[in-house]
């Protein structure tokens, strides 16, 4: 195992060797056969868990040491996870689509969540799975979410709902036909000293809406927030810049210049098949650059993941304590 930087992007890249690759392969087809009742079923989560641990200690170090610390970038990515695209059926093209079959990508997705915390979703996005398809969908380019493919803008995964994922997990299956489709990760670790005091000081006020999408219900009362808190020091961020407005005149200039600081400190990867790429949903936003699909079955196709670190603290939103929100 080792860990490298790509050239001009600064996001720690772990880079399974090929024992690892081979032992984490074999440890997640075993998973398989605990997926019978389906990917949201106690037993798939219970043996993705059991299976966490028996994957290489190299690899359950550094995601332990990421998981207490993210870094200054806030993400880490992980390379070489056995992802044979061969094997891969049609990239779906339908809106809401998910994995409900237990697959190897499946597998790998929620063994790392695991390690993580706990898999976790949302009733009312993707029918609460807990792997869901990341794929352009006809009719939907111009949609700023998972389903579009021009530039989504940076943001932390549902920035809106007070038990948002503590951790975005986003495995490629299959690249973009030209290779343009870029993750792009921007951490407020990096931003932060390019921002002026006045801006710090306007972020840190609750002079700030976020709106759901319409799946959750858009168009209901949201409560103001402040854009950055906690520690003044190492704040955590609440964003989404395609649907955080301001309240106030120095609000709205602060979110302009946080948006810039975001974008000139941003990295941009672009995943190839087998590349996980693990976002702390605190302190780092996410997004992608534009592509452009052609629906012929071999189009980009990621699978996405929540982990939440404390699941006991959404426990009112979980009915049955199972994995899913439903509000």
């Amino acid at each position: 195992m080792s860990i490298t930087d790509d050239i001009g992007f600064s996001t720690p890249i772990l880079v399974l060797s090929e024992a690892e690759r081979n032992t984490v392969g074999e440890v997640a087809r075993k998973l398989l056969s605990s997926g019978r009742n389906g990917l949201n079923s106690p037993e798939w989560t219970e043996a993705a868990s059991a299976g966490w641990q028996d994957l290489p200690a190299a690899t359950r170090r550094r995601l332990a040491r990421f998981r207490r610390d993210s870094g200054a970038e806030g993400a880490l990515l992980v390379r070489g996870l056995p992802v044979d695209e061969s094997l891969l059926p049609d990239t779906p093209s339908a809106s809401g689509s998910v994995q409900l079959a237990p697959t190897v990508p499946a597998a790998l997705l929620t063994m790392f969540a695991c390690g993580l915390g706990d898999p976790a979703a949302f009733l009312a996005e993707k029918s609460g799975a807990l792997v869901q398809d990341v794929v352009p969908v006809p009719g939907n380019e111009n949609f700023q979410g998972n389903e579009g493919s021009v530039l989504l803008s940076l943001h932390n995964e549902n920035a809106f709902h007070r038990h948002r994922p503590d951790y975005v997990l986003l495995l490629c299956l299959r690249a973009d036909h030209e290779r343009v489709a870029g993750l792009r990760v921007a951490c407020i670790r990096r931003a932060r000293p390019q921002l002026s005091a006045s801006c710090l000081r306007a972020l840190h006020r609750a002079e700030f809406v976020t709106s759901p999408p319409p799946s959750f219900g858009s168009g209901q009362d949201a409560p103001a927030h402040a854009v950055l808190g906690g520690d003044p020091e190492d704040p955590d961020i609440v964003v989404d810049f395609a649907a955080t407005r301001p309240l106030t005149e120095s609000a709205g200039e602060a979110l302009l210049e946080l948006h810039a600081a975001l974008s000139n400190t941003a990295d941009t990867y672009y995943p190839a098949p087998g590349d996980l790429a693990i976002v702390d949903n605190h302190v780092a936003l996410h997004g992608r650059t534009a592509f452009t699909p052609r629906y012929d079955g071999r189009d980009r196709w990621l699978q996405r993941s929540f982990s939440l670190r404390d699941l006991r603290r959404s426990r009112d939103h979980r009915p049955g304590d199972g994995p899913v929100l439903v509000r």
